[in-house]
């Protein structure tokens, strides 16, 4: 059975040679009584050529009667196509097979949808394309972006490897620490009435490994999270995990451009230029609203709080005199937003709290809003004069406390680019990668409802050391030693240095995080007392792997470069699972069920 030659590989060095194909009918052409099949494998595809004056009848008839998608073997004589005929679309258009022997494996059924043409097939309901996930996956697309998921991963191992860190595995199957996204629970038949967890990460383990003297750890580690989901989530995912220690914040910086540089270019054959930008938290918002902010175009935020200060507008010197601020994009050449469009920026800033949008559309010269009769020279000339405005022009305002004023403009500032590319006034080549570094995060949230702080990365990131004796006393103040690492306004992964020392650690669970001394050694307690125990310095990453080969296969979700992906619901339509199980299982797990009631 075995094939001379994938179906990409034929040429016309091949022609005169006898040669065996194996692979699924692509398509089945009649034309004039010769029938043309083109047979497709993971490489590729070749056109194979059927002639009743030269095959026997039932030999032919076979051929007639192919579905697409059957399994063929193939033997036959490669000759060059006619003139004419060279199909300039597959790597074997000069070449076809004249078929002497067809045996066909297997015969496929109806197909639920087309795999054969990807414009067609690309409409498919996603639901049904996950329902029969192995017709989906037979898609040259598909394979395409499972290659290229594949090669990315060894380019990530040889890198390692060669940066002299240990691939090491860590446990699935972990103890429950609910201080993140909601756990999946594992029932432990051996000791009734406990649990395991299933991971959200392996972050305590690989710090446990920096305790053991490993040094420079990493894996494509499996992960889980129970949470609901949307286009670049799922339940079990992917992340390449690393941790080092003896190291600062610049040595992760150097290691993942240098990761990120070799992935690109095994990928996509780009050179992508080092060292990446770093900016400040505190810098990203202001300036795109943001924390992940995409840079490959403008449309910046501007701070316009002093100049509104003593405004005769009052919802703007009312708002700074409660101590918010004033900010101001423009949306360059958007003055012709629809009133739908401006609606939907509306309940955007409305989303976040706010009662409205103000904005100044610059019409026949003229500044339309009813705010502007507010404003005095000054203010319409520092508008100007910041802002660039010309004729054309829509420019938008958030007035409120500064991160929620930063985050509406942020979210206004991406929904202006898409009307603007969708008008043919912004253009983004989809080959511009622009990646930067976020650094200097607040270590420190503060939940209002709770009345608490809360750890804005994890509770192991180590505070900027200047700030430590800012703890107890001012909070707000302490910047992390967080960094994220982002590309065209996507976060491709998050990391930190870690708290290292036992006192300091001590200090954040119980008088700053104010987590009960028992719940801590509760669920850190076996962590806590390695660390007594000669503790590096250490940091670490986590990239998301999923989403990066998404970005390399120019594809916004991560389904597509997921072999078997769950659902938005978190099902698999597929096995239909999860799935009930018998009584019997749950007896053996001592466990009861007591279900939702239906409506």
């Amino acid at each position: 059975m075995k094939r001379t030659h994938h179906c990409n590989e034929l040429r016309p060095a091949h022609i005169g040679q006898t040669v065996t194909i194996i692979g699924w009918v692509h398509s089945r052409r009649d034309l004039g009584g010769v029938i043309f099949v083109d047979v497709r494998d993971r490489e590729g595809r070749t056109q194979t050529v059927y002639d009743p004056n030269l095959l026997p009848k039932d030999l032919f008839d076979r051929v007639s009667a192919l579905r697409s998608e059957s399994v063929v073997q193939i033997t036959g004589t490669v000759r060059q196509r006619p003139a004419g005929t060279i199909n300039t679309k597959i790597a074997t258009g000069e070449v076809e097979v004249l078929a002497q022997q067809v045996e066909v494996l297997n015969q496929a059924a109806v197909l639920p949808f087309p795999v054969d043409d990807p414009e067609v097939a690309a409409k498919v309901n996603e639901e049904l394309r996950l329902q029969y996930r192995y017709l989906d996956l037979r898609r040259p697309e598909m394979i395409r972006n499972l290659r290229l998921r594949s090669k990315v991963a060894m380019a990530t191992r040889n890198y390692m490897d060669e940066q002299g860190f240990l691939d090491v595995e860590t446990p699935t199957l972990f103890k429950s620490t609910p201080e993140g996204a909601r756990e999946f629970l594992v029932p432990c038949r051996t000791s009734p009435g406990q649990f395991y967890a299933l991971p959200q990460s392996p972050q305590q383990f690989k710090q446990i490994l920096m305790v053991g003297g490993v040094e420079r750890y990493y894996q494509l580690a499996r992960c889980y999270r129970d949470e609901d989901l949307r286009a670049d989530r799922q339940p079990e995912f992917t992340q390449v995990d690393i941790e080092m220690s003896f190291i600062d914040r610049e040595d992760i910086y150097n290691l993942i451009e240098g990761l990120l540089k070799r992935i690109w270019k095994t990928a996509l054959n780009v050179d992508l230029p080092t060292p990446f930008l770093r900016m400040p938290f505190v810098d990203a918002l202001n300036r795109y609203g943001i924390d992940k902010p995409d840079t490959r175009f403008g449309l910046e935020l501007a701070d316009f709080t002093e100049e509104f200060r003593h405004s005769g507008f009052k919802v703007f010197s009312g708002t700074v005199a409660s101590g918010g601020v004033i900010k101001a994009i423009n949306a360059k050449g958007l003055a012709c937003a629809t009133q739908g469009q401006i609606e939907a920026m509306t309940e955007t800033a409305k989303s976040f709290g706010a009662k409205g949008l103000a904005y100044i559309k610059v019409e026949k010269g003229e500044w339309k809003s009813p705010i502007v009769k507010f404003f005095g020279a000054p203010e319409k000339e520092a508008l100007t004069k910041k802002l660039g405005i010309e004729e054309g022009d829509l420019v938008l305002f958030a007035a409120d406390q500064w991160l929620n004023a930063c985050e509406i403009l942020g979210k206004i500032r991406l929904y202006c680019a898409e009307v603007l590319k969708t008008q043919g006034k912004l253009t983004i080549s989809p080959t511009q990668f622009n990646f930067l570094w976020v650094v200097d995060f607040p270590l420190l949230s503060f939940d209002k409802e709770m009345n608490r702080w809360y750890s804005s990365h994890h509770p192991f990131t180590s505070p900027v050391e200047a700030d430590i004796p800012l703890l107890l006393t001012e909070p707000k103040k302490v910047r992390g030693q967080h960094y994220d690492i982002v590309v065209n306004g996507v976060e491709l992964g998050g990391g930190s240095i870690r708290i290292h020392q036992p006192e300091v650690q001590k200090v954040l669970f119980e008088q700053v995080l104010q987590i009960p001394a028992d719940m801590v050694q509760a669920r850190f307690g076996y962590m806590l007392e390695a660390f007594r125990y000669g503790a590096p310095p250490h940091g670490g990453i986590a990239l998301g792997f999923d989403r990066l080969v998404a970005i390399l296969c120019g594809t916004t979700s991560i389904r597509d470069v997921i072999a078997f992906p769950k659902t938005a619901k978190g099902t698999d339509l597929m096995t239909q699972s999860p799935a009930a199980v018998d009584a019997k299982q749950l007896r053996d797990l001592h466990i009861e069920l007591k279900l939702p009631k239906k409506d």
